[in-house]
């Protein structure tokens, strides 16, 4: 348990202006990476840069949510001028690992309106302050485009005993103590360099405009899972749950497609997690729509299942809130839950820290976004030359461990191509 101390809001001073269009905002980041959480692609995205940290919260335990939503709320009260915005990555279990919660002190958000430079200080905002900083962020670095050298290693264990890992919690399905668990593996890369982060995200995004590439303290990724978006009244959550390999082959493609929409076991995977979201959702909103029928949301790697869950608001309960009701999901977890973590804790052979939890941002009203941190991994040293790759498989009755192998392979393969 962090002290009380850690807990107490700073008062900040913020001001905003409006900067010239800028469309590609990765491209604002420095080689150690900052915070991003940025969706489309370059010539058009959406969301949030930021870097320069200016004040942060480290929380562990079951009530890590709610004590980030104190402290953010204390933070934004006390705040003089407009308002701060915030980056967040949050512990998948409530017993082991740390949460954060970053304020940055400059942050560029791009959406519908345009694009808004806020920097955040201790001390009041200067006009000269101001001008410099739009005179620099209108000069985005020159990202590195070399790719490191990399040495792959074992994770926390070596793939076959995973395998075996998956074999038994089907086991444990067919004898009727759960009905979906999943299970994550990682592995480990070594890199000859430093890893240039701000290039990383740059290939990531360029590979995955339809993910939401994302950093937050050394944890780097292009997650597909939108966990939750707050707008005003309006919330949506895409789910994802069943996995099929792509073809280059744009017939065999469709066929694979085919396959997925007609798998028994990926349909049972996607209700369980589209149940799930529903459920938790209906306790924050009404005209709660959820479609009969998953679509196929095609990556470059991979095509999942996928479900767009939409509400409207009854509680004004904010981004973080909501995100807190929702985690974990089906999708990252399984099914009942309880149990479903228990056998995570006894079978996975490792710590996810931040890994399959929320991550993203939240602003002073409430909104905000948060994904599912997937297809990820975590920069395990200060001289950014180790990182931790995480992949998770659901597991259901009609798994097998050689086939969720194949599938956590095709997951890692995101990452990999990003750093190879």
């Amino acid at each position: 348990m962090t002290s009380l101390a850690v807990d107490l809001a700073t008062k900040l001073f913020v001001r905003s202006a409006q900067l010239p269009d800028i469309t590609n905002l990765l491209s604002l980041l420095p080689a150690e990476g900052g915070l991003a959480w940025v969706h489309g692609p370059a010539t058009n995205q959406h969301g949030i840069v930021g870097w320069d940290e200016i004040a942060r919260i480290t929380i562990s335990g079951p009530e890590r949510f709610s004590r980030a939503q104190r402290w953010w709320s204390q933070q934004c009260a006390i705040s003089e001028g407009d308002k701060p915005i915030a980056f967040a990555s949050f512990a998948f279990d409530k017993q082991p690992g740390t949460s954060v919660v970053v304020i940055p002190k400059v942050s560029v958000k791009r959406d519908e309106l345009g694009t808004t430079l806020t920097i955040t200080s201790d001390s009041p905002v200067t006009d000269l302050e101001i001008s410099e900083l739009i005179s620099k962020v209108s000069r985005p670095h020159v990202l590195s485009r070399g790719l490191n050298q990399v040495t792959w290693l074992d994770g926390s264990r070596p793939v076959a005993q995973w395998q075996a890992a998956v074999d038994v919690a089907v086991s444990r399905i067919y004898l009727g103590e759960l009905d979906k668990v999943v299970l994550a593996r990682d592995i480990v890369a070594q890199l000859d360099e430093p890893l240039h982060i701000g290039s990383l995200l740059l290939r990531l995004n360029e590979a995955f405009p339809e993910c939401w590439t994302f950093c937050v303290d050394g944890l780097v990724g292009a997650t597909p899972e939108l966990l939750i978006r707050r707008d005003g009244e309006h919330v949506t959550s895409r789910v994802l749950a069943g996995t099929m390999r792509r073809s280059r082959d744009s017939d065999r493609d469709g066929q694979l497609a085919a396959e997925l929409l007609g798998s028994d076991k990926d349909q049972e995977e996607h209700v369980y997690a589209v149940e799930s979201v529903a459920a938790a959702l209906a306790t924050h909103c009404t005209d709660l729509k959820v479609p009969a029928e998953p679509f196929i949301l095609r990556l470059a790697n991979v095509q999942h299942l996928a479900t767009d869950v939409t509400g409207e608001l009854v509680d004004a309960a904010p981004a973080l809130a909501l995100a807190a009701s929702l985690h974990p999901t089906a999708a990252v977890c399984g099914t009942p839950t309880e149990r479903a973590t228990q056998v995570i804790r006894e079978l996975e052979g490792m710590d996810r820290g931040r890994y399959s939890a929320p991550i993203g941002w939240l602003a002073a009203n409430g909104d905000g976004e948060f994904g599912i941190a997937l297809r990820c991994a975590l920069i395990e040293n200060a001289e950014r030359t180790k990182l931790r790759l995480f992949a998770g498989c659901g597991i259901v009755a009609g798994s097998t461990g050689e086939s969720e192998v194949a599938e956590s392979q095709a997951k890692f393969g995101a990452m990999r191509a990003a750093l190879d």
